[in-house]
Protein backbone atom coordinates (compact mmCIF):
# COMPACT_ATOMS: atom_id res chain seq x y z
CA UNK A 1 0.00 0.00 0.00
CA UNK A 2 1.48 3.49 -0.96
CA UNK A 3 2.05 5.49 1.96
CA UNK A 4 0.13 9.12 1.41
CA UNK A 5 2.56 12.07 0.84
CA UNK A 6 -0.07 14.26 2.48
CA UNK A 7 1.34 17.61 4.51
CA UNK A 8 0.09 17.13 8.13
CA UNK A 9 -1.41 20.21 9.47
CA UNK A 10 1.08 21.65 12.06
CA UNK A 11 -1.69 22.80 15.90
CA UNK A 12 -1.04 26.29 16.94
CA UNK A 13 -0.65 25.37 20.09
CA UNK A 14 -0.34 29.12 21.46
CA UNK A 15 3.15 29.57 22.70
CA UNK A 16 4.54 32.58 21.68
CA UNK A 17 7.78 31.81 20.15
CA UNK A 18 11.10 33.38 20.96
CA UNK A 19 11.20 35.66 18.12
CA UNK A 20 7.04 36.67 18.75
CA UNK A 21 7.89 37.21 22.35
CA UNK A 22 10.30 39.22 21.84
CA UNK A 23 9.08 41.66 19.26
CA UNK A 24 5.92 41.79 21.75
CA UNK A 25 8.04 42.81 24.70
CA UNK A 26 9.97 45.73 22.22
CA UNK A 27 6.79 47.08 21.47
CA UNK A 28 5.69 47.02 24.82
CA UNK A 29 8.75 49.19 25.99
CA UNK A 30 8.44 51.26 23.26
CA UNK A 31 4.45 51.64 23.10
CA UNK A 32 3.77 51.61 26.79
CA UNK A 33 6.65 52.93 28.93
CA UNK A 34 6.21 56.43 28.09
CA UNK A 35 2.08 56.31 28.44
CA UNK A 36 2.32 54.79 32.03
CA UNK A 37 5.15 57.36 33.21
CA UNK A 38 2.94 60.04 31.49
CA UNK A 39 -0.17 58.87 33.97
CA UNK A 40 2.10 58.68 36.71
CA UNK A 41 3.17 62.23 36.42
CA UNK A 42 -0.79 63.10 35.61
CA UNK A 43 -2.21 61.31 38.73
CA UNK A 44 0.45 62.47 41.14
CA UNK A 45 -0.31 66.37 40.50
CA UNK A 46 -3.83 65.21 40.95
CA UNK A 47 -3.00 63.92 44.10
CA UNK A 48 -0.68 67.28 44.87
CA UNK A 49 -4.20 69.10 43.64
CA UNK A 50 -6.79 67.22 46.22
CA UNK A 51 -4.46 66.79 49.25
CA UNK A 52 -1.22 68.62 49.05
CA UNK A 53 -0.77 68.80 53.10
CA UNK A 54 -0.26 65.16 52.34
CA UNK A 55 2.35 65.60 50.01
CA UNK A 56 4.13 68.72 51.23
CA UNK A 57 6.58 68.95 53.24
CA UNK A 58 5.81 72.47 54.65
CA UNK A 59 3.16 74.92 54.26
CA UNK A 60 3.66 77.19 51.54
CA UNK A 61 3.33 80.59 53.37
CA UNK A 62 5.94 79.56 55.68
CA UNK A 63 8.59 81.79 55.72
CA UNK A 64 12.13 81.37 57.14
CA UNK A 65 14.05 84.25 57.22
CA UNK A 66 17.25 82.22 58.37
CA UNK A 67 17.27 80.34 55.32
CA UNK A 68 16.31 83.17 52.01
CA UNK A 69 17.32 81.61 48.35
CA UNK A 70 18.70 78.27 49.69
CA UNK A 71 19.86 76.02 46.84
CA UNK A 72 18.28 72.59 46.64
CA UNK A 73 19.35 69.82 49.21
CA UNK A 74 18.02 67.80 51.86
CA UNK A 75 16.09 70.03 54.02
CA UNK A 76 14.81 71.72 51.11
CA UNK A 77 14.05 69.67 48.05
CA UNK A 78 13.52 72.28 45.42
CA UNK A 79 15.49 75.16 47.29
CA UNK A 80 13.53 78.17 48.90
CA UNK A 81 12.64 81.36 47.30
CA UNK A 82 13.60 85.12 48.12
CA UNK A 83 10.70 84.89 51.38
CA UNK A 84 12.09 81.30 52.33
CA UNK A 85 9.69 79.08 51.37
CA UNK A 86 9.69 76.07 50.27
CA UNK A 87 9.60 75.99 46.91
CA UNK A 88 8.37 72.33 46.67
CA UNK A 89 5.54 72.76 48.47
CA UNK A 90 4.80 76.16 46.45
CA UNK A 91 4.82 73.68 43.74
CA UNK A 92 2.73 71.18 45.00
CA UNK A 93 0.00 74.09 46.41
CA UNK A 94 -0.14 75.49 43.12
CA UNK A 95 -1.22 72.77 41.05
CA UNK A 96 -4.74 73.38 43.18
CA UNK A 97 -5.43 76.37 40.43
CA UNK A 98 -3.80 75.33 38.08
CA UNK A 99 -5.32 72.15 37.51
CA UNK A 100 -8.74 73.81 37.97
CA UNK A 101 -8.09 76.42 35.39
CA UNK A 102 -7.31 73.68 33.25
CA UNK A 103 -10.09 71.64 33.80
CA UNK A 104 -12.83 74.19 33.99
CA UNK A 105 -11.82 76.59 31.01
CA UNK A 106 -12.19 72.49 28.86
CA UNK A 107 -15.24 72.04 30.57
CA UNK A 108 -16.65 75.60 29.59
CA UNK A 109 -15.23 75.71 26.34
CA UNK A 110 -15.38 72.82 25.63
CA UNK A 111 -18.82 72.45 26.12
CA UNK A 112 -19.84 76.04 24.28
CA UNK A 113 -18.18 74.83 21.24
CA UNK A 114 -19.18 71.78 20.99
CA UNK A 115 -22.85 73.51 21.39
CA UNK A 116 -22.39 75.63 18.73
CA UNK A 117 -20.25 73.07 16.28
CA UNK A 118 -23.33 70.49 16.99
CA UNK A 119 -26.30 73.46 15.99
CA UNK A 120 -24.03 74.77 13.25
CA UNK A 121 -23.70 71.18 11.59
CA UNK A 122 -27.06 69.36 12.12
CA UNK A 123 -29.00 72.48 11.79
CA UNK A 124 -27.43 73.97 8.47
CA UNK A 125 -29.05 76.74 6.54
CA UNK A 126 -28.36 80.44 7.59
CA UNK A 127 -27.82 79.04 11.49
CA UNK A 128 -24.61 77.55 9.70
CA UNK A 129 -24.15 80.54 7.97
CA UNK A 130 -24.12 83.06 11.30
CA UNK A 131 -22.72 80.63 13.58
CA UNK A 132 -19.53 79.68 11.32
CA UNK A 133 -19.15 83.77 10.35
CA UNK A 134 -18.88 84.12 14.16
CA UNK A 135 -16.54 81.47 14.61
CA UNK A 136 -14.71 82.64 11.84
CA UNK A 137 -14.38 86.22 13.68
CA UNK A 138 -13.14 84.52 16.48
CA UNK A 139 -10.43 82.88 15.02
CA UNK A 140 -8.78 85.62 13.49
CA UNK A 141 -7.41 86.76 16.87
CA UNK A 142 -4.83 84.59 18.56
CA UNK A 143 -6.14 82.51 21.08
CA UNK A 144 -3.32 84.19 24.04
CA UNK A 145 -3.98 87.19 22.74
CA UNK A 146 -7.58 87.11 23.19
CA UNK A 147 -7.52 85.44 26.50
CA UNK A 148 -5.55 88.51 27.45
CA UNK A 149 -7.97 91.52 26.55
CA UNK A 150 -10.44 89.37 27.88
CA UNK A 151 -8.26 88.58 31.94
CA UNK A 152 -7.35 92.51 30.85
CA UNK A 153 -10.79 94.02 30.85
CA UNK A 154 -12.32 92.07 33.47
CA UNK A 155 -9.41 92.00 36.43
CA UNK A 156 -7.40 89.27 37.92
CA UNK A 157 -9.62 86.04 39.40
CA UNK A 158 -9.58 82.39 38.81
CA UNK A 159 -13.02 82.59 37.06
CA UNK A 160 -12.16 85.75 34.89
CA UNK A 161 -8.47 83.39 33.84
CA UNK A 162 -11.48 80.48 33.16
CA UNK A 163 -13.65 82.33 31.19
CA UNK A 164 -10.88 84.16 28.92
CA UNK A 165 -9.23 80.53 28.31
CA UNK A 166 -12.75 79.19 27.65
CA UNK A 167 -13.22 82.09 24.99
CA UNK A 168 -10.23 81.54 22.88
CA UNK A 169 -10.63 78.19 22.99
CA UNK A 170 -14.57 77.83 21.44
CA UNK A 171 -13.31 78.26 18.03
CA UNK A 172 -11.50 75.33 17.55
CA UNK A 173 -14.18 72.86 19.43
CA UNK A 174 -16.76 74.43 17.34
CA UNK A 175 -14.83 73.97 14.00
CA UNK A 176 -14.32 70.05 14.97
CA UNK A 177 -17.85 69.28 16.28
CA UNK A 178 -19.12 70.62 13.05
CA UNK A 179 -16.83 68.65 10.77
CA UNK A 180 -17.68 65.39 12.61
CA UNK A 181 -21.54 66.36 12.39
CA UNK A 182 -21.54 66.86 8.99
CA UNK A 183 -20.04 63.71 7.99
CA UNK A 184 -22.02 61.25 10.91
CA UNK A 185 -25.26 62.57 9.96
CA UNK A 186 -24.87 61.96 5.69
CA UNK A 187 -24.38 58.06 6.65
CA UNK A 188 -26.29 55.31 6.17
CA UNK A 189 -27.85 54.81 9.82
CA UNK A 190 -28.48 58.10 10.04
CA UNK A 191 -30.33 58.24 6.41
CA UNK A 192 -32.19 54.82 7.38
CA UNK A 193 -33.29 55.63 10.82
CA UNK A 194 -34.80 59.13 8.82
CA UNK A 195 -36.80 56.71 6.54
CA UNK A 196 -38.77 55.19 9.00
CA UNK A 197 -40.05 58.01 10.60
CA UNK A 198 -37.32 58.83 13.72
CA UNK A 199 -37.53 62.67 14.92
CA UNK A 200 -34.79 64.81 13.82
CA UNK A 201 -33.64 65.44 17.98
CA UNK A 202 -33.61 61.73 18.47
CA UNK A 203 -31.53 60.93 15.52
CA UNK A 204 -29.23 63.42 16.75
CA UNK A 205 -28.94 62.32 20.03
CA UNK A 206 -29.19 58.55 19.30
CA UNK A 207 -27.04 58.56 16.43
CA UNK A 208 -25.76 61.76 15.27
CA UNK A 209 -23.77 63.09 18.50
CA UNK A 210 -22.39 59.54 20.34
CA UNK A 211 -20.67 58.56 16.95
CA UNK A 212 -19.06 62.25 16.38
CA UNK A 213 -16.94 62.64 20.26
CA UNK A 214 -14.09 60.52 19.57
CA UNK A 215 -12.57 63.66 17.95
CA UNK A 216 -13.51 66.20 20.48
CA UNK A 217 -12.54 63.94 23.37
CA UNK A 218 -9.24 63.47 22.40
CA UNK A 219 -8.28 67.47 21.78
CA UNK A 220 -10.63 68.21 25.01
CA UNK A 221 -8.13 66.15 26.49
CA UNK A 222 -4.94 67.87 24.87
CA UNK A 223 -6.83 71.21 25.72
CA UNK A 224 -6.28 70.82 29.34
CA UNK A 225 -2.47 71.21 29.13
CA UNK A 226 -2.88 73.69 26.50
CA UNK A 227 -5.51 75.85 29.02
CA UNK A 228 -3.21 75.03 32.03
CA UNK A 229 -0.30 76.41 29.88
CA UNK A 230 -2.05 79.60 28.70
CA UNK A 231 -3.32 80.22 32.33
CA UNK A 232 0.40 79.91 33.98
CA UNK A 233 1.34 82.53 30.97
CA UNK A 234 -1.76 84.84 32.34
CA UNK A 235 -0.36 84.12 35.66
CA UNK A 236 3.07 85.22 34.60
CA UNK A 237 2.20 88.24 32.77
CA UNK A 238 0.15 89.77 36.28
CA UNK A 239 -3.40 88.69 34.55
CA UNK A 240 -3.99 85.39 35.96
CA UNK A 241 -4.61 83.78 39.77
CA UNK A 242 -4.11 86.65 42.87
CA UNK A 243 -4.22 84.71 45.40
CA UNK A 244 -2.04 84.33 48.89
CA UNK A 245 -1.23 81.06 47.77
CA UNK A 246 0.31 81.45 44.36
CA UNK A 247 -0.14 78.72 41.12
CA UNK A 248 2.74 77.48 38.70
CA UNK A 249 2.86 81.06 36.43
CA UNK A 250 2.69 83.16 39.78
CA UNK A 251 5.36 81.37 41.04
CA UNK A 252 7.48 81.68 37.64
CA UNK A 253 6.96 85.19 37.77
CA UNK A 254 7.87 86.07 41.18
CA UNK A 255 11.46 84.05 40.75
CA UNK A 256 12.13 85.41 37.38
CA UNK A 257 13.95 88.59 39.10
CA UNK A 258 16.51 85.83 40.63
CA UNK A 259 16.72 83.81 37.55
CA UNK A 260 20.89 84.56 38.02
CA UNK A 261 21.46 83.90 41.51
CA UNK A 262 18.62 81.28 42.36
CA UNK A 263 17.71 79.57 39.15
CA UNK A 264 15.69 77.11 41.27
CA UNK A 265 12.78 79.02 41.66
CA UNK A 266 11.68 79.67 38.60
CA UNK A 267 13.05 75.93 36.97
CA UNK A 268 11.01 73.90 39.19
CA UNK A 269 7.39 75.33 38.63
CA UNK A 270 8.18 75.19 34.80
CA UNK A 271 9.42 71.69 34.76
CA UNK A 272 5.99 71.09 36.58
CA UNK A 273 3.95 72.79 34.02
CA UNK A 274 6.38 70.86 30.89
CA UNK A 275 5.71 67.76 32.62
CA UNK A 276 2.14 68.09 33.11
CA UNK A 277 1.62 69.52 29.37
CA UNK A 278 3.71 66.42 28.03
CA UNK A 279 2.28 63.81 29.94
CA UNK A 280 -1.37 65.38 28.69
CA UNK A 281 -0.61 64.66 25.21
CA UNK A 282 0.57 61.43 25.34
CA UNK A 283 -2.38 60.57 26.73
CA UNK A 284 -4.51 62.58 24.58
CA UNK A 285 -2.21 60.96 21.35
CA UNK A 286 -3.10 57.50 22.85
CA UNK A 287 -6.84 58.08 22.88
CA UNK A 288 -6.32 59.19 19.35
CA UNK A 289 -4.87 56.16 18.44
CA UNK A 290 -7.41 53.79 20.52
CA UNK A 291 -10.51 55.46 19.05
CA UNK A 292 -9.51 55.71 15.57
CA UNK A 293 -11.05 52.69 13.74
CA UNK A 294 -8.16 52.45 11.20
CA UNK A 295 -5.60 51.79 13.51
CA UNK A 296 -7.57 49.67 16.11
CA UNK A 297 -8.28 47.56 12.89
CA UNK A 298 -4.86 47.22 12.21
Amino acid sequence: MKESTAVKPVWNTGAPTGRTAGFRLRRLDATHILLYAAGAVVLFLIACAIVPQWVAPFSPTQMDPGRLLQPPGAAHLFGTDYFGRDVYSLVVYGSRDSLLIGLASVVVGGLAGAALGSLSGYVGGIVDLVIMRFIDVLMTIPGILLALAIAAAMGASTFNVVLAISASAIPRYARVMRSQILTVKNRSYVLASRSIGSSGLRIFWKHVLPNSLAPFLVMATIGIGTSILTGSSLSFLGLGVIKEIPDWGTVLSQGRGYLTVAWWVCTFPGLAIALFVLSINIIGDRIRDTLDPRKSGA
